[in-house]
């Protein structure tokens, strides 16, 4: 039962923001395989939401929006330079998965594709920033001495 809390609390973490759920990943002493799994699916899941099923969630996201237009005005740069695949790709990283899958929603850009590449994108960041921070305390558990 604690170690489905533990990959409950990751997955339902990184449903909100991937950039916390993988440090608490580790916090809970889950492997860097398992974090980067769970986080992956659990921002990969809120994105699908916010894609297909969420039209209510979807407007209250794009006010969200309107309230930060520093990132939205980044993120219509990249929809304009890169389109479906910069946005998907970057998108999980710099503003999250809900919070990317509305923009490009709003933007104009294909379900499907927008999936797609959001999904590549969260994989990708999910895999560096697990491998980042377990490198990190690798690195820096090696360097403390005992």
């Amino acid at each position: 039962m604690d170690l489905l809390w533990k990959w409950a609390t990751v997955f339902g973490t990184s449903m909100l923001e991937l950039w916390a759920a993988i440090p608490i990943g580790f916090v809970l002493q889950l492997s860097p395989v398992e974090t980067a799994i769970l986080s992956a699916a659990g921002a990969i899941v809120s994105g699908a939401i916010v894609i297909y099923l969420g039209g209510s969630l979807r407007e209250w996201l794009l006010k969200r929006i309107e309230k930060k237009e520093s990132r939205k005005g980044r993120m219509a740069r990249i929809w304009e330079k890169y389109g479906v695949i910069g946005l998907g790709f970057l998108s999980p990283l710099l503003t999250g998965a809900p919070l990317g899958a509305a923009i490009g929603i709003s933007l104009g850009a294909p379900t499907g594709k927008l999936m797609i590449w959001m999904a590549v994108g969260i994989v990708i960041w999910s895999v560096i920033l697990t491998a980042a921070v377990a490198f990190g305390l690798l690195s820096f558990m090696n360097g403390v001495p005992s």
